[in-house]
């Protein structure tokens, strides 16, 4: 079984707790931000279910950039560590780690 983008990118954020992914994607034409962090997913700008077995992160979504900023994320002065990765970025660090 192949594991979903959503559960690769909180696999990195457990592997890395320092750090947190902002994921700027586009799910059915409506730009969204998700926050991933300790091997969570939550929307910044919409509701997120409280099941945590639905996915935050749709397999349909396109991923437009992935920012990744260091823990604790302070909204107002992020730390970017990096920014505007596209998915295949982060494909490869993913590939890297492992995961």
């Amino acid at each position: 079984m192949t594991n979903s983008i959503g559960q690769r990118l909180e696999k990195y954020t457990i592997k890395r707790p320092q750090e947190v992914l902002l994921v700027t994607v586009e799910i059915a034409k409506e730009e969204d931000q998700i926050a991933i962090f300790k091997g969570f997913s939550s929307s910044l700008m919409r509701s997120t279910a409280f099941d945590p077995d639905v996915p935050v992160l749709p397999e349909e979504a396109k991923i437009l950039k992935i920012d990744i900023v260091a823990s604790p994320y302070n909204p107002e002065a992020p730390r970017y560590i990096q920014q505007g990765l596209t998915w295949k970025d982060m494909e490869t660090v993913l590939s890297q780690l492992g995961i």
